[in-house]
């Protein structure tokens, strides 16, 4: 796994829309942030409305090539997720990136782009978007801070609930699951052997987790994992049956035989804490550690 340069304050971070259009205050509130510590760029062409796109197809994909390209750049952040990032993301050339890594950051429909990375051996961070930093308190900042200017520090998360037991160790990727499921159907989720798959979602019936979960381990592409570790799965409400997610994550992946962990404060959640995608991550009954040096 490639791990791009630590970003340092100073160096330049681009803004980019890659997916659903977004509220600018929050927007100008999350980059005012950022200038106070980096040199921010952004193309005005982020704000425009093409329905649930941040303008068409066309613009999107030149603004995302644009930034992976450019040398000064150290970090990419995604304004907003919502829904876009797969209609292009497959046609870009990530194998270059790995020549001038860089971060990428961000959570939700960003996924699509957290696994072509993970496709070609290049670290990621799965972390508030700029709009969240717009309406975000300072544990949330301070954090995100924090991942960009130190991700090869260990992090300890304790206190996980234990659904199947048992120890694994593994480079950690995934996301959030509906995207995952997407990437499964257009052939291309690539898990690497011996992964601990990460997992979150938001406004998915349990039912709905159940079908994508299912799908996955019908596709074979979960007989090779090490573990799992799922986030929040916020406002996934159970139905008039009474099924609730913690049912489904236990029926569906208890029979995976690899240890299972939930609770991880990360997703859609009040609170996202950032996540080296690539590092190597350790887990077992008390709790997930990750290790991000190469």
């Amino acid at each position: 796994m490639i791990f791009p340069p630590a970003v340092r304050p100073g160096d330049t971070v681009a803004v980019i829309a890659p997916s659903s259009p977004f509220e600018a205050v929050l927007a100008f509130r999350g980059m005012a942030f950022l200038r106070g510590r980096y040199k921010v760029v952004f193309d005005r062409g982020m704000f425009t409305r093409c329905g649930y796109l941040a303008g068409n197809d066309a613009r999107r994909a030149e603004e995302l090539e644009r930034a992976l390209v450019a040398p000064e750049v150290r970090a990419i952040v995604a304004v907003r997720g919502g829904y876009g990032a797969s209609r292009f993301v497959h046609e870009v050339d990530w194998a270059r990136v790995a020549a001038d890594p860089k971060w990428f950051v961000g959570f939700s429909d960003i996924t699509a782009i957290h696994l072509e990375l993970a496709r070609v051996g290049v670290a990621s961070i799965h972390a508030p978007h700029v709009t969240s930093l717009g309406r975000g308190d300072a544990c949330t900042r301070d954090g995100f801070v924090r991942a960009l200017e130190t991700p090869l520090s260990v992090t300890r998360f304790a206190g996980l609930r234990s659904i199947a037991t048992g120890a694994a160790c593994g480079p950690i990727v995934g996301g959030n699951l509906t995207l995952i499921h997407a990437a499964a159907a257009a052939g291309r989720l690539a898990l690497p052997a011996g992964a601990i798959l990460f997992i979150e979602d938001v406004t998915e019936r349990p039912y709905r987790i159940d079908r994508m979960l299912t799908t996955l381990m019908v596709g074979n592409h979960l007989k090779r994992i090490a573990g799992v570790v799922a986030g929040d799965f916020t406002s996934c409400d159970p139905g008039p049956d009474g099924v609730t997610v913690a049912d489904v994550l236990a029926d569906r992946l208890t029979p995976l035989r690899v240890p299972v962990l939930s609770g991880l404060p990360a997703g859609h959640g009040t609170r996202n804490v950032p996540i080296v995608l690539g590092a190597t991550a350790k887990i077992d009954s008390s709790g997930l550690e990750l290790a991000t040096a190469p």
